[in-house]
């Protein structure tokens, strides 16, 4: 009997656990807290201690520090801050954007940034008093990112992961604007934007319930791009392969290889909603990879609307118009992919082909630091997802036996750890 105790208490003992999970309960208290102060109209109160925008983010900037504090110190909390003038504030703003940042063991301008907004509105853009409870747009957005800042703090990454929570978003994109050109004069190589803005409901306007869908808009051809670079990615066939669409990409494999978080990606090969716009335009602006995530459907009745029951009909974005578990697998989705971009190499700064009038085709690489091989990905030209791979190490360059004029190819970088970058595109080589 004495023999089989350890075997006994081996069998009784838990399994390892992975990594901690979403909780849709702290989500719900985080986006009803947001609720509590009235409206966070980025034009109300700055400075009341109890309602308005300028409470808000500084009861959001006050959990930011308690999280570092429960991590020794691992997250810098700052505000940024500058004033915009435009349509919707004519008399000027200030505009301030609260982040939270957790440095990278490696570079440390090599950033992974998750946003939410935390401004809300009503019917009225203009309207400063009436009660704007915002909860999905974008208390959700706002509640995945201090989620995600509690479930990855204290860890280590390679990349600087900034958790950024943002301004005048419903008065013109400005928080976005912001933080953007903040990385940018700070010299941030930004390796992913993932903007999530309402992300938190699962009943759509006509009632239907879309609770395993999660849209990710993404843009191809760059807004970046000057004309001579649109018409070189548009004679290598590269719309559908720019850095934003890249990740986009990335986000659907990550989805795929969790089944546990229980989300499918419906990547949509536009930036955003049709004619519309997020916090991740700006991004894109200034050529960073970005993407938005929204729910699978939406709520029109619960989005940019005075509270109010008109014929039975519930207008408002309220906190019970929200599915907790449904932001949860949102959240789950967003913390894996910080993790795997965090914890690889950046991705190749340019790949280069060179196979005309051949059976073969010669790819070369800008090497990456820290990358331990790279991963080169193709597929026929007339496919979408990458379909075949190889894995070459100690060297910047190989042969593929494939036709140039019908494959398009691409490299990724991969760490010792296994996680890899996007994937750059190849394009044509320099001319001798």
């Amino acid at each position: 009997m004495k023999a089989l105790l350890p075997l006994l208490l081996l069998a009784a003992a838990p399994a390892p656990s992975g990594p901690p999970a979403p909780s849709p309960e702290r989500l719900k208290a985080t986006v009803e807290k947001l609720v509590s102060f009235g409206t966070r109209h980025t034009l109300s109160s700055a400075t009341d201690k109890k309602r308005g925008i300028g409470a808000a983010r500084r009861w959001a900037a006050t959990e930011f520090g308690k999280i570092g504090k429960g991590c020794g110190g691992c997250l810098k909390v700052e505000t940024i801050a500058d004033r915009f003038t435009g349509p919707r504030a004519p008399n000027a703003v200030e505009v301030a954007d609260v982040l939270a940042i957790q440095p990278g063991t490696s570079d440390p301008n090599q950033v992974v940034i998750v946003a939410g907004h935390i401004d809300s509105r009503v019917s009225d853009v203009m309207d400063i008093t009436s009660d704007a409870p915002g909860a999905n747009d974008d208390g959700s957005g706002s509640a995945l990112v201090m989620e995600a800042a509690r479930l990855l703090a204290g860890q280590k990454f390679e990349a600087t992961i900034v958790y950024a929570l943002l301004s005048g978003e419903e008065q013109g994109l400005w928080g976005g604007q912001l933080l953007a050109r903040t990385a940018k004069a700070r010299g941030w190589q930004v390796r992913a934007m993932l903007n999530n803005d309402i992300v938190g409901n699962s009943i759509g306007q006509d009632g239907t319930r879309v609770d395993g869908l999660v849209r990710v808009f993404s843009e191809g051809a760059r807004s970046s791009d000057d004309p001579k670079q649109a018409l070189i990615r548009r004679a290598i066939g590269g719309e559908d392969d720019g850095p934003s669409r890249a990740l986009a990409k990335k986000i659907g494999a990550i989805a795929k290889g969790n089944p546990a978080i229980g989300l499918d990606v419906f990547a949509i090969r536009r930036p955003d909603r049709f004619g519309r716009g997020g916090d991740h335009s700006p991004f894109l602006d200034l050529g960073f990879p970005a993407v938005r995530f929204t729910v699978g459907v939406e709520n029109y009745d619960r989005q940019h609307q005075n509270l109010r029951t008109e014929n039975g009909r519930i207008f408002g974005d309220t906190v019970d118009g929200m599915d907790f578990p449904y932001l949860a697998k949102v959240t789950a989705l967003n913390v894996a992919t910080i993790r795997a971009l965090a914890a690889a190499p950046a991705a190749p700064a340019t790949v280069s082909l060179d196979g005309a009038l051949s059976m073969t085709t010669k790819i070369a690489w800008d090497a990456v630091p820290g990358a331990a091989a790279y991963r080169i990905y193709w597929r026929r030209a007339d496919a979408r997802g990458w379909t075949d791979s190889r894995v070459v190490k100690g060297a910047t360059g190989a042969t593929l036996d494939v036709v140039v004029d019908d494959t398009f190819i691409g490299v990724a970088a991969v760490a010792a750890n296994g996680a890899e970058s996007l994937i750059t595109f190849g394009g044509m080589a320099p001319r001798k």
